[in-house]
């Protein structure tokens, strides 16, 4: 095998590991690929097989060892940006309907939603501002 069938070899098996990494969307068989890749431009330059191995295992284990880490860590943050149900905790609204225990009516947000008091012995009068703490279902838990 000569070098320029080293290098198309090379990004056959770029190529070829980029199927599972779609496939199963695991990140390292991407990292692999750039290893060959990488082991394609040495192959391209001339270098002999050894190089071109060496080449691709080192590019290959600090692509893991660098980048693997990094994108768990990123991967376990919250995001940043509260959506839906979340965003609407710590929320101010106007009580609609008497609030208690059992049930009434507040609009937060815009919109009318059934609310009910965390503490079941306090009420809030219609025009009071209350704080949503929570949301259960379809029911804000203010106080």
């Amino acid at each position: 095998m000569d070098d320029i069938d080293a290098w198309v070899w090379w990004l056959v098996g770029a190529a070829a590991l980029g199927i599972p990494l779609v496939v199963t969307a695991m990140p390292e068989f991407g990292m692999f690929a750039v290893g060959a890749v990488a082991a394609a431009v040495v192959a391209g330059l001339g270098f002999d097989a050894v190089i071109q191995v060496l080449t691709f295992v080192v590019v290959s284990v600090a692509l893991i060892a660098v980048v693997r880490p990094i994108a768990a860590r990123h991967s376990r943050q919250r995001p940043q940006l509260a959506t839906g149900v979340d965003a609407l905790k710590g929320k101010q609204a106007v009580v609609l309907e008497r609030v208690d225990g059992s049930g009434g009516r507040i609009k937060l947000a815009g919109e009318i939603w059934s609310a009910r008091s965390l503490d079941t012995g306090r009420v809030y009068e219609v025009g009071q501002e209350v704080d949503v703490v929570d949301i259960e279902g379809a029911t804000a838990v203010v106080i």
